[in-house]
């Protein structure tokens, strides 16, 4: 006794430790933990972080979740620690009913990358539940004349645990006409018998009271108990016997209501009354078998009352009691077990295991988007799932285990042409016909600086006039860019370069915001023409992309120049002109030339002369083009000695510019007539050897001193006048050229002796060049100097254009200079 009591202690030590410690195993890559029910929140289930394999810091980073397949969320993690704790109590029974494994899946996610792990929590039961009748009171009519060795079954207990801790056996309290025996039936269940173990004798006792006990295996041990009353009845010594005691049937789930299940036959040899059956259920059916079938009492048919559902119960069994009608009444019994046959009746389930995550655009493939689990409530084949995505699809599904799948990318993404994409997955079970369920999935594609902004126009042609006010807007440049959020804003600015040896942001400034451009300061058309800004747009992006576009700057030209008088060149330098002419001149006789330039160009550079004021206005007549002052009629002897012209020049500009020159002529007897053609004179030689022959016989004849010293006089201003039509040069706000391909504007002014050349030369993108010169209208021989040549072939293409002019002159390049000689 002694020994059986020590093992018994020993037995229990161990269950004691196994229902106290947390186990927990990793088979096949699945982490598997064991605890007991009940237990209260927050105790610790198993160190989850490290059996993953992850650090502490990795939970919080990676945001690691755990998602429950029972619906009710009974475990979260302690991210301090790494444990997978409790969260709320669990009940094996309101579980996992009466199976004889408790195994809750869980879904362990983690993100960054995304990461599916299961992890499997069994429920150990504990005796938590006592064995329970389902009527405390249970009566039998039993006939005095029953034999010894009868067996009549009783009500069978419940108990809601399972293994050690579910129903074990029953007792019967102590009576010398009774006992108990246990009975097993089909799933290991034990139904307590009564056995009859002595005659009975109603006029010694008419009625037994037993007390029924029900015990588990659990420890500390739990029982139940029902009353049991027992009357003893006059004979009717023939009990109705079933053909057979276990009838099996096979039903489908979606046979109709009213179908027959199966009939049971029971004789009775007894006759009238006591040989006729009535059929019923046991005392003891559930009220949930009830509600499904029903059974004919007279024929012993059952029939479907209710629906059936495999996925809720997949087999019955039925207590079915056939009495007859004599007295006192005699009972048989069987026992229906119907399993029922599972039919493809419920649709696959797709379910979300993680959100989907926004996928960058730049996401290479198997990049992972969501992870997706597959769940058919039917079995065998019926709940075999296959998920599928459309044909083409950017994306795929990738298998993990049991009907687990990775959703992750398989082609290029473009968020420029798809932003989002909504993804429908179709689930297809195995079974015949096959069902199929669908959902979709909407997945957002974030962007990445991949496109570059892009201006309107690659280059941009702005005209502006000069002299604006400073601050003014020049133009706006916009660009766009297909990107989005941060890569997509654009901020403007101005690529440094030169102009005219100066930095162009001396010149202009940008608006980063909207590219609009404004003048640093007023431009003058005349020191500057055409100048180029190079736009830059760059986005904010990591790494920022750019593109350029180039502004070309025209400045045009305002009337904002008076002509310059260049000839006479005492007038030029603002004195009174002085000029001689004898009385004996004739009408058409050229007394002077009033030459002026204007620094403005087209038409505010186009000059016209007139005579404004004179001593005598019918003496003296100006050309209106080419400023050419020549009489009108001959001199006569009541002329004044002395006469003042006041010559006006004008520009024809808006408004029109004009400045006036002042011309004194002093008319004297005897003077011979100076030299102011020489182009006309050289092309009539012999006039001109006639007319010095006749100065000459006129000088001699009058052999006067004064002649002599007027005739000096004469030649030294002759020289002098030579020598300041001297070329002046200007070069106007020009760069090198860049292009050698340029067209040349020459313009001259052929009618008379030359006094102005002004060559032009660049083309639309470069700085044009301007190179003037003056040149007296007696000079015969004259130069001009260019500053800073681009190349020799400046010059070469200016003296071809010269000479095609001027047939009658001879144009010369050395040292930078080009020189003209008239044959």
């Amino acid at each position: 006794m002694t020994q059986r009591n020590g093992f018994r202690g020993w037995r229990w030590l161990v269950l004691w430790w196994h229902n106290f410690f947390i186990l927990w195993s990793t088979i096949d890559c699945q982490t598997r933990y064991s605890i007991q029910e009940e237990l209260k929140q927050g105790s610790v289930v198993g160190n989850l972080a490290k059996d993953l394999g992850l650090s502490l810091s990795e939970i919080f980073d990676r945001k690691l979740s755990v998602a429950s397949e029972a619906g009710k969320q009974y475990f979260t993690v302690d991210a301090g620690k790494g444990e997978l704790v409790m969260n709320d109590r669990t009940d094996r029974e309101a579980l996992c009913g009466q199976s004889a494994s408790c195994v809750l899946p869980l879904q362990v996610v983690i993100e960054d990358p995304l990461q599916l792990f299961r992890v499997e929590v069994e429920i150990q039961d504990i005796n938590d539940n006592s064995p329970r009748f389902p009527s405390s009171d249970m009566i039998l009519d039993i006939s005095e004349s029953t034999v010894i060795g009868a067996h009549f079954p009783l009500e069978v207990a419940v108990d809601q645990d399972v293994g050690v801790n579910s129903l074990k056996s029953y007792t019967l309290s102590k009576d010398e006409c009774f006992s108990i025996r246990h009975k097993e039936v089909a799933g290991g269940r034990k139904v307590p018998e009564l056995i009859l173990s002595k005659p009975l004798d109603r006029e010694k006792k008419a009625v037994h009271k037993l007390l029924l006990t029900a015990i588990d295996g659990g420890n500390p041990v739990r029982s139940g108990t029902a009353q049991i009353t027992i009357r003893v009845l006059d004979i009717n010594d023939n009990i109705p016997a079933f053909e057979k005691s276990l009838y099996k049937v096979s039903v489908a789930e979606n046979a109709a209501e009213g179908a027959l299940i199966v009939q049971t036959k029971a004789s009775d040899s007894d006759e009238d009354q006591n040989g006729e059956i009535e059929y019923s259920f046991g005392a003891h059916t559930s009220e949930i078998v009830l509600s499904i079938f029903s059974i004919d009492p007279t024929s012993g048919t059952i029939f479907l009352k209710g629906k059936l559902d495999f996925e809720k119960d997949s087999n019955y069994e039925l207590d079915v009691s056939a009495k007859d009608k004599g007295i006192p009444r005699m009972e048989g019994h069987c026992i229906v077990h119907v399993d029922i046959l599972d039919v493809n009746d419920n649709a696959p389930e797709i379910i979300l295991t993680s959100r989907p995550k926004p996928v960058s655009e730049d996401s290479p493939n198997g990049t992972v988007v969501a992870l997706i689990s597959a769940r058919d409530l039917d079995s065998g084949d019926n709940g075999k799932v296959k998920l599928q995505l459309p044909k083409k699809s950017n994306f795929a599904l990738k298998p993990s285990f049991s009907q687990n799948y990775a959703l992750v990318t398989n082609g290029v993404l473009d968020r420029e042409n798809v932003s989002e994409y909504n993804i429908e997955i179709t689930a297809t079970d195995s079974g015949s016909p096959p069902l199929s369920s669908k959902k979709t999935i909407h997945v957002s594609i974030t962007d990445v600086n991949d496109n570059p902004p892009i201006f309107t126009q690659s280059s941009y042609n702005v005209y502006l006039k000069e002299n604006g006010v400073p601050g003014s807007i020049l133009y706006s440049v916009s660009a766009s860019d297909l990107d989005s959020g941060e890569n997509a804003k654009i901020s403007y600015s101005i690529l440094d370069s030169k102009v005219q040896d100066v930095s162009v942001s001396s010149y202009v400034y940008i608006n980063s915001d909207n590219g609009s451009i404004y003048s640093m300061h007023s431009f003058d058309y005349e020191k500057l023409k055409v100048f180029q800004i190079q736009v830059q747009a760059k986005d904010q992006g990591s790494p920022s992309l750019s593109s350029n576009a180039t502004v070309h700057v025209f400045i045009r030209d305002q009337n904002d120049n008076a002509p310059a008088v260049i000839y006479p060149s005492s007038a030029a330098l603002g004195s009174l002109s002085h000029q001689r002419m004898p009385r004996s001149v004739k009408a058409g006789h050229l007394v002077t030339k009033v030459t002026a330039v204007d620094a403005d160009s087209g038409h505010n550079a186009w000059i016209s002369y007139r005579l404004a004021e004179a001593t005598d206005a019918s003496l003296f007549t100006v050309n209106q083009y080419t400023g050419e002052v020549r009489t009108k009629r001959a001199v006569s002897e009541q002329d004044d000695s002395s006469q003042r012209l006041l010559v006006e020049i004008k520009d024809d500009g808006e408004p029109v510019q004009s400045t006036t020159v002042t011309v004194s002529i002093l008319l004297e007897d005897g003077l011979h007539e100076p030299i102011l053609d020489l182009r006309h004179k050289l092309s009539e030689p012999s006039k001109k050897t006639g007319r010095i022959t006749l100065y000459l016989i006129l000088s001699l004849a009058s052999v006067s001193v004064l002649s002599l010293v007027t005739l000096l006089i004469l030649a030294v201003k002759c020289i002098r006048s030579s020598r300041n039509g001297s070329c002046c040069m200007r070069r106007s706000d020009c760069d090198d050229y860049k292009n050698p391909n340029r067209n040349l504007q020459i313009q001259l002014n052929t009618d008379g002796p030359i006094k102005y050349v002004e060559v032009l030369g660049g083309d639309m993108m470069s700085q044009s060049q301007s190179f003037r010169s003056c040149m007296s209208p007696m000079s015969e021989y004259s130069d001009f100097t260019l500053i800073k040549p681009s190349s020799t072939t400046d010059f070469r293409e200016v003296i071809s254009v010269l000479d095609a002019s001027l047939p009658d002159s001879t144009w010369t390049f050395e040292s930078q200079q080009v020189s003209r000689k008239s044959h």
